[in-house]
């Protein structure tokens, strides 16, 4: 079968790949083609357009780049229209993926559309929640809560396990050539050293909206070194501009970059986070958090995020608890003296880590230890074939 997938981000592209692998596992005539980035190239995926230039992120940024987004768009249409896929698989990319399912539904009605890993309609625009089930074939859920809120409006939907678990695992699991465990061997880069771990995000804009003001938190504790966790698709030059702003000599040696954010995460005492799925990383990784975001207008949001969210929480380990594990600074509340003030608890109060990591092992048994790429790829082989 001629299968054409869409993922907007690095995240995306990951979780890709690996339904890739199971798809050609279960598909022996799987021809692959799509929009994504270096891993979904490497699983086997012709890649037309990479994510790089496809994550924009806000409406000032999406406004700035309507012209690429556009010539994007026709690029995929095109495609899809000269492949004629049998199967279009859309991985969350919501604004964009959408509106190629629209197009695919009503110029190629022959070929299965699935949504793995659906838009947070959860979370806002829920709305979107009734586009997804008139174009989309079959949604397959990756959060336990998700079937349920679909039900609610009348869908059917299922929960496959969650990639970002099932990623965790297979790298717990993962032996070196030694025998011994990757994460073990890997982390040796961080041994006799206190680590406080900074994730800033995997978008520029993010980067250089959040980075500075981690730091300034987190150089506060001198008997720490400071790893930040960089994305790839970010150049260095963005965090070196930010770090040639510090003139501290001493504080600027106990920094560190690292591509290495799993090791960093199992090393680390205590890591400041940007809302996203890292947040989720970090917990199933066992790394106590305080979680950020940056948004503009913060205070004019805060009184409006009654009326624009449905949700009470943020970040993912919140919500999939159904309760507050990780501190939450969204907004006005992202400051420099706030993170300060949490990583000190953090770092120094045993009984407050002690709670949020017992929090994180009930996060893992309401995940479950479900395969999601194998699930997802067994169902969708299996409703094609039906």
């Amino acid at each position: 079968m001629n299968y054409f997938i869409i993922a907007g981000e690095a995240s995306g592209d990951l979780h890709a790949s690996h339904l890739i692998e199971h798809l050609s596992r279960v598909d022996a005539e799987a021809q692959f083609c799509g929009l994504g980035g270096d891993k979904m190239n490497a699983a086997g995926c012709k890649l037309l357009l990479h994510y790089r230039d496809m994550a924009f992120m806000g409406y000032v940024d999406v406004i700035r780049h309507l012209g690429k987004i556009r010539r994007n768009m026709q690029l995929a249409k095109q495609a899809i229209l000269a492949q004629h896929p049998d199967v279009l698989i859309l991985i969350d990319y919501p604004s964009f993926n959408l509106q190629i399912a629209k197009f695919v539904k009503r110029k190629l009605p022959s070929t299965r559309i699935y949504y793995y890993i659906p838009p947070k309609v959860w979370a806002w625009k829920t709305w979107r929640i009734h586009k997804i089930a008139r174009l989309t074939d079959k949604v397959f859920c990756i959060f336990p809560f998700e079937p349920a809120f679909y039900a609610q409006y009348g869908y059917q939907t299922e929960y496959v396990g969650n990639p970002t678990a099932t990623e965790i695992r297979r790298y717990l699991q993962t032996a070196d050539s030694d025998g011994q465990p990757a994460a073990q061997s890997q982390q040796s880069a961080f041994t006799n050293k206190l680590v406080i771990a900074l994730l800033p995000g995997s978008r520029q804009h993010e980067i250089e909206q959040c980075l500075s003001r981690m730091l300034t938190a987190a150089l506060s504790f001198r008997d720490y070194k400071v790893v930040i966790a960089t994305a790839p698709a970010i150049s260095r030059s963005t965090y070196d501009k930010i770090l040639n702003d510090i003139a501290d000599s001493e504080a600027r040696d106990r920094i560190t970059l690292t591509d290495e954010t799993y090791p960093l995460l199992q090393h680390a005492t205590a890591a400041v986070v940007n809302s996203g799925t890292a947040t989720l990383e970090t917990a199933l990784l066992g790394c106590p958090q305080v979680a950020v975001y940056h948004l503009a207008f913060g205070h004019v949001l805060n009184a409006l995020r009654p009326i624009m969210f449905k949700i009470p929480y943020f970040t993912l380990p919140n919500l999939i608890a159904g309760r507050q594990v990780i501190r939450e600074l969204l907004a006005y509340e992202f400051t420099s003296d706030a993170v300060r003030n949490e990583l000190e608890r953090l770092l120094h109060d045993d009984a407050y880590r002690g709670r949020q990591q017992t929090d994180y092992e009930n996060i893992k048994r309401l995940l479950g230890g479900h395969d999601a790429p194998a699930q997802a790829a067994a169902r969708i082989i299996s409703d094609v074939r039906s």
